[in-house]
């Protein structure tokens, strides 16, 4: 499995030779910093931990927070994220192994996890190849506080012959029994702005020397969304 962090640029189209118009979204992805590796023997399981996104001044991270990027040569990053049982594609030359850490790693889910990967290794986007299935994991757009109709796709009422239940979400319980609204009832309430994972996604392209990613279609998450993209199955 790969993995990345990356930025949601924005959806663009893609015209093939055949002349089909293709919808992606772009995603940069500077390249990772490998921060950590879990052990199953140490931590009680395997993963990869990711550092991406630098941030100035490093006044913006506690002390114990640039002490771990350091630890694996990386500057001040504002994301760190785990992937379990991930195979991360370490480039050439990567930082300094932290102390304690091998640089052999261990098998994850029964796959030789980061076998290949130490601390101080940078991830690209070279990891990935097209057609390659993803799963991208993001933020969702938040949409405020929505009524049932646009939150749970409710049909409207009747707008004509009087009838004063047009967008209203309509009866929610009994009266005498059980008098009471049952837990996990369609209501209105906050929508969207929670994580979401998308499964089934594509890569169209790969472009490694600009650090872009093209994923098929749309993905969670609105412009400059920090995106987590990691092969799935």
């Amino acid at each position: 499995m790969s993995a990345i962090i990356g930025k949601k640029l924005g959806m663009t189209q893609i015209f093939t030779e055949d002349g089909a118009s293709v919808p992606v979204t772009v995603i940069e992805a500077q390249p990772n910093r490998v921060t950590a590796l879990r052990r199953a023997d140490r931590d009680g399981y395997d993963a990869v931990q990711l550092a991406a996104d630098p941030i100035t001044p490093e006044a913006k991270l506690t002390k114990a927070e640039l002490g771990h990027l350091k630890k694996a040569g990386a500057t001040a990053m504002r994301t760190l994220v785990e992937f379990r049982g991930v195979e991360v594609g370490g480039s050439a030359g990567g930082g300094e192994t932290a102390e304690g850490e091998t640089g052999e790693g261990e098998a994850a889910e029964g796959e030789d996890a980061s076998s290949d990967v130490k601390v101080g290794d940078d991830v690209t986007v070279a990891s990935f190849e097209p057609g390659q299935r993803v799963k991208v994991s993001a933020v969702s757009i938040g949409k405020g506080f929505q009524g049932t109709i646009k939150r749970h796709n409710f049909s409207r009422g009747p707008e004509t012959h009087g009838s004063h239940n047009v967008r209203a979400p309509g009866s929610v319980g009994a009266s005498a029994d059980p008098a009471r609204v049952f837990k996990g009832m369609g209501m209105p309430g906050q929508m969207g702005a929670r994580r979401v994972t998308q499964r089934g996604a594509h890569v169209f392209d790969v472009d490694a020397e600009r650090n872009l990613l093209l994923i098929r279609g749309s993905v969670p998450g609105g412009k400059n969304a920090t995106v987590e993209v990691r092969s799935d199955g």
